[in-house]
Parts: C-alpha cells; sequence; structure tokens
C-alpha cells in the first residue's frame, strides 16, 4: 500500500465512486455494493460521462442484480486503470497529478523520500532513469467493496416462489464482486451470516492461485477479538483466508453503531497486539489442512493486517495507534464528508456539515434494521420524516426493499420504515388501551424510521444531477460525532496532510482525545440503557448492566496505565478527563 490509511464506506452514494477521484493517487477507499438501483444509475452516470455506450441491464434480466454491480465494478476498474497509466506516464512538473501522487505521501515513505531526492537532482539521464524507477513503484489504490451481511433479504418471484438461496441480496452482491475484474478486498461488517461466508468458496478467486496470489480478499470488519476470531476459524476451516481484520469502535464511528459489552477501542486493541501471533497460527492450521483436502499445494502463510478505524482525528493520534498498537493502517471516514472532491455530498448538507457543533450529532434508533444509528439533526430526511407524521402519513414509500425483514402482518417480510408497516402498527397501538404518555412514547418509537435506502443516495444524486423527477430528495447522512470538530470545506491535500501531520486542521479546536471521547459515548450509552429499563429491571438485565459497568471501569484502569507510558498523551488535559469520565461512571446507579 502507498498510504497508511484508507476511507472506509461512508453510506450507500458517499462513496460510491470514491475510487474514480483518489485511486489513482494510491489512495484505498470503499464501495457499498448494497443498492443495485444506485449503482446502476452510476454506471450510466459515467459511461455517459465518460462518452462510452451504456447499456441497461433491466431488473427482468437473469440474475439482475449481480449482473450489474460486476458491470459497475469493471467499469470502475477500467477508468481507474486508465487514469493511473495515464499519470504515471506525466512529466514530473508542478502542479502534475503524478507529482500530486508523491507530494501526498507521508515523509517517512521511501517512496516520498525518493521522489523528494530526485527532485533536487540535476536535469539529465540519470534524473531520467530516477524517474523511471520511481513509476515502476507506484501501485493504485485499492477499489475494495462493502457488504452488510445481514443485509440479506430473500427474494421471491412474480408468483412468491422463493428464489433459492443464491439469489438472496447479500449472496448475489458477492457473486457480483466475484465475477468483476477487480482484484481487490471485500470487507464484511454487521457480524456473522454463516450462508454468505460459506458462499465464498464457491469463487476460486477468494484462494491463492498457482503463484500463491489472491486476486480478491477478505476482510473482516470487527469491534472485539473473540468475535473476530470466532468468524475467521469458520472462514479458515473452508480454506478461506481473512486477509485483514479491520477494528472499529463500537460507538465513536458513522453509521450503524454496534456497541460491544463495554470493551473499548484501546484494551479491543491490546488484545489483537497480544494474541495476533498465536492467532495467526491456530488459524493457519485450519487453514492448511482445508487447502490439502481442496488438493491445493499453494499453502505459504499469507499476510494478514490488522487496521483500525472509528474517531481519530489528529496526526499524533493515528500515528499513536500506527506505532503502539502496530497497526498497518487506519481508517479516516467522516472527516472526508468535508472534501467534495473525494465524497457525494450535496452543497446544502455539506454547508450544514460544515457549520455543525457537537450538539448535532446523536444516537437514534432511525434505522429500519433495529440497530443504533448514528445521526445528523440537520438532515433533511429528519424533516420530512415529521412533516409525514404532521400530515397524518408516517412512514415512507418502500420502493427499493433492502431492508425488509418484518412479517408480523404480512407473509413477506415488509420495512418498518414503510408507510405500509407503520400504518398496521399504529392502527394496532390504538387498540391497546394504552395512557397518553405510554402511547405518545410507543407512537415515536415507531414513527422515528426513516428510509435509509432512500436517503443515503439522495444526497449523491443531488450532486451527480441524476434524481429523478418525483424521487425524493430527502437527504440522510450518518457521520460519526468526530465530525463535529471539523469546520470547513476541505481539499484532498488538506486532508491527508492533517492525516500525516504536515498540516493541523484542529489546531485551535477543543476536542476529547479519541479514546476518552468513546468511552463517554460508552457511558452515555450505560445511562440510556439504565432509563430504558426502569420499569422492567429483571435480575438478568441488571446483572448485564453491572458487567458492562465494570467493563467500562476496567478499561478506565487501563487506560491510566496508558497514559503514563506513552510520551505523546502525557497531557493534563487527557488524564483530568479521564478522571471526570471515570467520577461520571461512578456515580451512575444501577
Amino acid at each position: 500500500m502507498a498510504h497508511q490509511f484508507h476511507i472506509p464506506v461512508l453510506g450507500l452514494g458517499y462513496s460510491i465512486d470514491t475510487p474514480l477521484k483518489i485511486a489513482r493517487y494510491g489512495i484505498s477507499s470503499v464501495v457499498s455494493i448494497v443498492d443495485d438501483e444506485l449503482i446502476e444509475r452510476m454506471r450510466r452516470y459515467h459511461m455517459e460521462k465518460h462518452q462510452l455506450n451504456y447499456v441497461h441491464i433491466f431488473k427482468n434480466t437473469t440474475d439482475y442484480r449481480s449482473k450489474r454491480i460486476t458491470a459497475y465494478l469493471d467499469l470502475l476498474n477500467d477508468l481507474v486503470n486508465i487514469q493511473f497509466d495515464l499519470l504515471k506516464k506525466q512529466d514530473f512538473v508542478e502542479g502534475s497529478d503524478i507529482c500530486r501522487y508523491f507530494e501526498l505521501l507521508p515523509e517517512n515513505s521511501q517512496l516520498k523520500q525518493g521522489y523528494d531526492l530526485m527532485m533536487d537532482y540535476p536535469e539529465g539521464q540519470a534524473k531520467r532513469i530516477f524517474q523511471d524507477i520511481l513509476r515502476k513503484r507506484m501501485k493504485v489504490g485499492a477499489i475494495d467493496v462493502n457488504i452488510m451481511s445481514k443485509v440479506d433479504k430473500l427474494n421471491f418471484d412474480k408468483d412468491d416462489q422463493y428464489l433459492g438461496d443464491e439469489n438472496t441480496d447479500a449472496l448475489a452482491a458477492l457473486r457480483g464482486f466475484a465475477k468483476s475484474k477487480v482484484q481487490s478486498s471485500i470487507v464484511l461488517s454487521a457480524g456473522m451470516n454463516p450462508r454468505l461466508y460459506s458462499y465464498l468458496t464457491a469463487f476460486d478467486d477468494f484462494y491463492p492461485d498457482q503463484t500463491g496470489t489472491f486476486k480478491k480478499k477478505i476482510i473482516l470488519k470487527v469491534s472485539d477479538f473473540r468475535s473476530a476470531f470466532i468468524q475467521a476459524k469458520f472462514l479458515a476451516k473452508k480454506g478461506l483466508w481473512v486477509a485483514e481484520f479491520r477494528i472499529e469502535s463500537g460507538l465513536n464511528c458513522g453509521g450503524h453503531a454496534f456497541a460491544t459489552d463495554g470493551y473499548l477501542l484501546g484494551p479491543i486493541l491490546e488484545e489483537f497486539k497480544q494474541k495476533k501471533n498465536s492467532m495467526i497460527a491456530e488459524l493457519y492450521q485450519l487453514y492448511v489442512t482445508a487447502l490439502l483436502e481442496r488438493e491445493s499445494d499453494q499453502t505459504a502463510l499469507p499476510e494478514q493486517r490488522i487496521s483500525v478505524q472509528g474517531g481519530i482525528g489528529t496526526s499524533i493520534e493515528n500515528e499513536f495507534l500506527l506505532q503502539h498498537y502496530q497497526v498497518n493502517s487506519t481508517g479516516w471516514g467522516s472527516p472526508f464528508l468535508l472534501v467534495p472532491e473525494v465524497t457525494n455530498v450535496d452543497e446544502q448538507t455539506l454547508t450544514q456539515l460544515a457549520g455543525s457543533t457537537e450538539k448535532d450529532f446523536y444516537l437514534s434508533n432511525s434505522s429500519p434494521l433495529g440497530v443504533l444509528f448514528n445521526n445528523f439533526k440537520g438532515s433533511s430526511i429528519e424533516e420530512q420524516r415529521l412533516e409525514r407524521i404532521e400530515k397524518g402519513r408516517p412512514g415512507s414509500p418502500c420502493t427499493k426493499k433492502y431492508l425488509c425483514t418484518n412479517t408480523e402482518f404480512t407473509a413477506q417480510p415488509i420495512c418498518i420504515a414503510s408507510r405500509e408497516y407503520q400504518n398496521l402498527k399504529l392502527k394496532q397501538l390504538q387498540t391497546l388501551a394504552l395512557s397518553e404518555q405510554e402511547f405518545k412514547q410507543q407512537f415515536d418509537a415507531i414513527t422515528e424510521k426513516v428510509c435509509l435506502c432512500e436517503g443515503l443516495c439522495a444526497s449523491t444524486y443531488i450532486k451527480t444531477g441524476t434524481a429523478k423527477a418525483k424521487e425524493s430528495k430527502a437527504v440522510a447522512i450518518c457521520p460519526g460525532p468526530n465530525l463535529a470538530y471539523f469546520s470547513n470545506i476541505y481539499s484532498l491535500e488538506q486532508m491527508v496532510n492533517h492525516i500525516y501531520g504536515k498540516a493541523d486542521l484542529l489546531a485551535k479546536v477543543k476536542r476529547p482525545h479519541f479514546l476518552i471521547k468513546e468511552l463517554d459515548l460508552y457511558i452515555d450509552y450505560l445511562q440510556t440503557e439504565i432509563q430504558t429499563h426502569l420499569k422492567d429491571l429483571n435480575d438478568k438485565k441488571q446483572k448485564q448492566l453491572n458487567k458492562f459497568k465494570i467493563q467500562l471501569l476496567e478499561g478506565i484502569d487501563y487506560y491510566k496505565t496508558l497514559f503514563s507510558q506513552q510520551a505523546q498523551l502525557i497531557r493534563t488535559q487527557f488524564y483530568d478527563e479521564l478522571l471526570v469520565s471515570e467520577n461520571k461512571l461512578n456515580n451512575t446507579v444501577i
């Protein structure tokens, strides 16, 4: 990898074509392949933009979802390779893309140091030879893809006949990636899906070829060591190697928030650091055994990387993670929503994000998946939700149906953000003879859900001018709370230089250390859980909450030791903030 950071998946549309904007500079990013409607529209947009012949893949085409994803990824692959080849042929002159490639690299990069040395050479043959050496060592950024494992809707034909396991949403998306020309990684997130994981074995690209090379790799996005190890062993027993564990903070992140049982990021990273070698040894034995059963002789030990993402905000925090926990790379997501040349954020939302403060970011129950969701108070989809309630028509028209999981009222699953479901649920609510307060609480809980399938694409359609006439323009956006501290609109150079410590975009901003910020988010989460269960707090739930609190206290003890050992973290402000958080937790009574 040319860079020490990557850009994680951002919603559905925000990073849908990010590789076309940054891969030629060696920066890797992740594209969501959940929404084939969005993917097909973006394929048309980019083919027409590049004057290529576009042929629509209709929904009545056999295996249309998989084919749309394959076609789009092949397009990205071709366009990125063209961009990269053209870039490498450029002369090293000020303002050129090839110079930009090298100038974006971190100062400790051998490639960057070689470039700086070459630029000081006098003109002549030696300089040209040096330039050719640099060109040969340049690497393009990866076009990685993401599937949320649990977003795996069953599909039926027009006669309500089940189309089979291989045609569920997640498996069809996987097939689309597997059949593409892209040589990159699939990021599997949101927990384990045995059916999806087993389907990986159907594609040779996930196994080493005759040269020991993996054309496609597996990345697991995880939030703790135990679940990571369980998932990796499941795959290793099938001869599938996890190329990277991508560790994400449970709460200090964007999008859906999967809270751990009180395990904080620092202790989680420490466990990976301490147990990495023994884990690799155990996985390797399972992996080799499975490969031999497949009659494969490519049994060399593959590389296994560890990366981390969620709430990182300064170069000091970034460098600390790389050095102390020995991770291979870090993920920077939400801050790039403020970089228009990298992500798809419409002008109105971009302005709102740049002017936001801490109070504008909150954990909500607005996701139809029933998982906590990071939300932004200024989003237009929230305004639309309230307007629909005011008009007596809560809920959204359900056109895409990616998140249909509820069968409470219907034979086939429907989405709990849909108008159909909310209408049925509210009618049921009116028959329960609840008190005014209880009715309001349940009414609010039902109508809080919003359509993410449309909302997380709207900004992309607005920015690219591809929105249809009667299509909702209400934007849903899900930044992590870390975005509150970035208060401007930035260029790619500004953000990358900030990551590597060449500049400081937060020089005058008062901001908690990212590890303490996560701790505070967990304490707030615990307090909310206690309030939620005040009326029905049974022994089992009480034990669970007490265990959660104890785990947080153990995390605080770990941080006290950590802060005293790390020179770059010895700042009175951070230690004092830790003590304030500890006091807040100690005063939290279960």
